[in-house]
């Protein structure tokens, strides 16, 4: 056989065996004869001591000079110590972005993720993961193998998701809905828990680089709503009529502790008693967003606490209508509660942030509000920290005492923590027993 032209191809029959010609002008390049009559050109080469060969297409949709071209390129790659045919296998066989996800769930489940300080992800982490997962990163992006997805593909989904190419609004179980809205703030979460999937990827070896690197996302939409001194008297004043029917008086409780004590609302949900030390003035959760955390609490709190605690107390401070279960329905009385009213649209969260806001209008610093609110980067979250301070607990208690006080309807004149000398003089005598005046005279009788 000469050179492999539409003449000679025609020329050949089928044979009751497959068969091979070869293009004597480029060794290596041939044609495949089968059986059933189908002609295929190939490449035949050696790589790691063995033979091996490469489909380039059928004859018809390729033509021989089509096909020669071909050819060159892929004998000039294995020249250069490529395998075509191994890569070809290994792309028929790369996992896709949705078989990616379903390995990383799995081994997250078994606790070989690393989520925040390097622990085991949370059980409800999981859940809001598998939950971006299934409505976001697989109906845009599961089909496309880990290997071939781009940086820009990452910026479509990013633009997607925004867009609201994903929501979605379904019926789950018998009482349950999935609405799913997609958004800004949905787009730049997903596009994070997708950097962490395919950070995993990375650490597998299936890919060398993580395309979600690089890619712009949208800029942080802070919260900033907090409440005004009258919106917390409005507050006060609302959840003293809701008080008023025994349905709701359990969530006025939880909405008095999350405002008094700026604790996330799944805190104060499956808040126990074992986890208050009315001792130490503290609650100590063995679990929480930031791991095992200690809180000081104000006196106010404690009061609050003493009065709700029944004769033989159950599990939860705030039980719910199943024995031994907390009151998990609190987000729904949450809503009707503050239904048509002028705080309607504020989430427990603006409670946490007003704490703050309150706490930092009183003149403590950032770090002192950080340990009041259980933030990581506060020292009393340290695993190594089992006392609270004096100043947290003063500071505790100034805080608590003026938002218990705007709840009740009180409208205080000073808006900042007292440092003039005669208020700190005063402050240090009520602590030592021991009056100005008295003090004076001892001084005068040294004297004498």
């Amino acid at each position: 056989m000469s050179r492999l032209s539409n003449r000679t191809i025609a020329s050949v029959e089928p044979q009751s065996k497959d068969y091979f010609l070869w293009d004597d002008d480029l060794p290596g390049f041939g044609l495949r004869v089968f059986a059933s009559g189908k002609r295929s050109y190939l490449v035949q080469y050696r790589a790691g001591g063995r033979t091996r060969r490469y489909t380039i297409g059928l004859h018809g949709i390729w033509t021989p000079e089509t096909a020669r071209k071909r050819a060159q390129v892929l004998l000039g790659e294995i020249a250069r110590g490529e395998n075509p045919a191994e890569q070809r296998m290994l792309n028929i066989k790369a996992i896709t972005v949705k078989e990616l996800c379903q390995r990383y769930v799995k081994d997250a489940e078994n606790g070989l993720i690393q989520g925040k300080k390097r622990r085991p992800k949370k059980a409800s982490t999981l859940v809001t993961d598998k939950s971006r997962i299934d409505r976001h990163i697989i109906p845009l992006l599961g089909t496309r193998r880990v290997k071939d997805v781009t940086s820009a593909e990452v910026t479509r989904f990013l633009r997607d998701v925004a867009s609201g190419k994903t929501k979605l609004d379904v019926k789950t179980k018998r009482r349950g809905r999935a609405i799913v809205r997609g958004g800004i703030g949905t787009a730049t979460r997903a596009v994070g828990l997708l950097g962490g999937i395919f950070t995993y990827a990375v650490q597998l070896g299936i890919i060398d680089r993580n395309p979600v690197h690089g890619v712009r996302k949208f800029a942080d939409q802070k919260k900033s709503r907090r409440l005004t001194e009258g919106e917390y008297r409005l507050l006060g004043e609302v959840i003293r009529k809701a008080a008023e029917k025994e349905q709701y008086q359990t969530a006025v409780n939880m909405i008095r502790a999350i405002a008094c004590t700026g604790g996330r609302r799944g805190e104060i949900v499956t808040l126990k008693w074992a986890d208050i030390d009315a001792e130490n003035s503290c609650i100590r959760l063995s679990d929480s967003k930031e791991g095992a955390s200690t809180r000081p609490i104000g006196l106010p709190v404690l009061d609050f606490l003493d009065r709700l605690r029944p004769d033989a107390p159950g599990i939860h401070v705030f039980p719910g209508t199943q024995t031994g279960k907390p009151l998990i329905g609190f987000p729904k009385y949450w809503k009707e509660i503050l239904k048509d009213t002028a705080l309607s649209g504020i989430t427990p969260h603006v409670l946490r942030h007003s704490f703050a806001s309150i706490a930092n209008d009183l003149g403590f610093t950032e770090v002192t509000i950080a340990a009041l609110l259980g933030h990581s980067r506060g020292t009393i979250t340290s695993r190594y920290i089992h006392t609270v301070d004096t100043a947290l607990i003063m500071a505790a208690d100034t805080v608590a005492g003026y938002i218990q006080g705007l709840l009740d309807g009180v409208e205080f004149k000073r808006h900042s923590y007292a440092f003039d000398r005669a208020s700190r003089q005063a402050a240090l005598g009520r602590l030592f027993n021991q009056p100005k005046k008295e003090q004076a005279n001892e001084e005068k009788q040294s004297i004498a």
